[in-house]
């Protein structure tokens, strides 16, 4: 559970006495005193509060003085004023300069208690939303963890008793397999279901956002840094961290989320202090992670700390079964979307759709049937609602099936210029993907699909 820590502000000894016993009943709080302003804005100076609590009138400097000097240097600290002196003068002046709320004096324990409690849940909320919105990177998911096959049948029973453990959790599959819905899965099924799922595309951040994101930072740890953010880690802590693309983390923070998973502490960038955390660490990744640490790119002690156990998730073209499955699931949920009143597909489509080999697996499913469903103009989707590269396909569609039609042609003029084009680019740079992908202006994990779907090993040109 996170603490928050509080600072007590009055002059009477015996005050603060009581609103220390009063909010040390939160259960998750550090709790400090000062019995001046000036002694509390030397403290701010040199820890960071979730919350300050003060009075108003204290010899030497006012608590609405105290106030406009806090606000000068951080305008997110809540702060709420305790007054004997009630008056709406008093009352206005306080919210104007940026008091969260007031308490009267005297006043009974639970009432101070109740408001810095919902304050504190408010700042939780606030802070939560501001991840959220750092957290929107355009991702999508990638379809509909749906199945008959054998092979996903043995995916769904792994799940099942995976998440009845705690272990951490690496999973490998293509492009389009639904490793983050299987992640998903695990979180869902497991007892961390009531915490939170926290999934990172670790290719999506920029290099020097990177530890920021993960472990937050203070006030003023960088240009920019208005305020306090948590990081990621530490929002997960007690649910699921979800790793995916792991393989595209650069190697030196490769090291510090090593240290962090061994240590389970964190320290935020520009902080002194180290904060506990626990999750679950569910990785994922395109590429095999065991070739990765041969080719130098991953850190092998963290690919042991990551891999305790692997689940594979087998691509479509391998579970032929499971297509009907989904196009039958994919066409009830596109056509509502849709207010279409489609609910079927032609025979002759089925068998285009059973005849290709999905290389962008049950993502590219779902967005072949989304587009027919837009394009379709009955009921039914037709061979002709698919597009040409699959339709294609299948006879009787009005192509060249001879072998020498434009889209086979097409398709192998690109293999040949990719080939060669891969083949050149490693030769040039004597098998560095990561120095022939920036060369070549894409993403490491898209050049080592190129290589793979053309079953080229880099290290052949070292």
């Amino acid at each position: 559970m996170r603490k928050f820590r509080l600072l007590c502000v009055d002059d009477e000894p015996g005050m603060r006495e009581v609103c220390h016993d009063t909010l040390i009943r939160l259960g998750n709080v550090d709790i400090e005193s000062a019995g001046s302003p000036a002694e509390a804005l030397h403290i701010l100076q040199e820890r960071d509060f979730d919350m300050v609590v003060t009075d108003i009138q204290m010899p030497g400097m006012s608590g609405i003085d105290m106030l406009k000097k806090i606000r000068e240097h951080d305008n997110d600290l809540p702060v709420v004023i305790m007054t004997g002196f009630p008056s709406v003068e008093t009352a206005v002046e306080a919210m104007r300069l940026g008091a969260v709320d007031y308490v009267t004096k005297p006043f009974h324990p639970n009432e101070l208690l109740q408001t810095v409690q919902r304050l504190l849940e408010v700042k939780v909320l606030r802070e939560e939303n501001r991840l959220l919105r750092r957290r929107v990177e355009g991702r999508q998911y990638t379809g509909e963890m749906l199945g008959v096959s054998p092979a996903m049948l043995q995916v769904f029973d792994t799940i099942q008793r995976l998440a009845a453990s705690d272990v951490d959790v690496l999973i490998q599959g293509e492009t389009g397999t639904g490793k983050e819905l299987v992640a998903r899965a695990i979180h869902r099924h497991s007892n961390r279901i009531e915490k939170p799922f926290v999934p990172i595309n670790c290719g999506a951040i920029p290099e020097n956002l990177m530890e920021a994101e993960f472990f937050g930072y203070e006030k003023g740890a960088f240009t920019g840094a208005a305020a306090r953010s948590i990081g990621l880690l530490e929002y997960a802590n007690g649910g699921t961290l979800f790793l995916d693309e792991i393989v595209e983390m650069p190697q030196h923070m490769q090291s510090k989320l090593l240290r962090a998973l061994q240590e389970r502490k964190i320290r935020r960038v520009g902080g002194r202090d180290e904060i506990d955390f626990d999750v679950r660490v569910v990785s994922a990744s395109a590429r095999e992670l065991a070739a990765a640490v041969q080719d130098g790119i991953f850190r092998e002690d963290l690919y042991y700390r990551l891999d305790v156990v692997t689940l594979h998730i087998p691509p479509l073209r391998e579970r032929p079964e499971d297509i009907e499955v989904l196009v039958e699931h994919f066409i009830e949920r596109y056509a509502d979307e849709a207010e279409k009143n489609v609910g079927a597909i032609s025979s002759e489509a089925m068998q285009a759709l059973l005849a290709y080999p999905w290389p962008g697996n049950v993502r590219e499913l779902q967005n072949v049937l989304r587009r027919a469903i837009a394009l379709t103009r009955g009921e039914t989707i037709m061979l002709e609602d698919l597009p040409d590269y699959i339709a294609e396909l299948q006879g009787g569609s009005g192509h060249d099936r001879g072998g020498n039609g434009y889209f086979k042609l097409r398709d192998a003029s690109l293999a040949r210029f990719e080939v060669d084009y891969l083949s050149k680019l490693l030769r040039r740079f004597k098998g560095d993907v990561a120095t022939a992908a920036a060369d070549a202006d894409m993403p490491r994990g898209s050049l080592y699909r190129l290589l793979k779907r053309y079953n080229i090993d880099p290290t052949q040109f070292r």
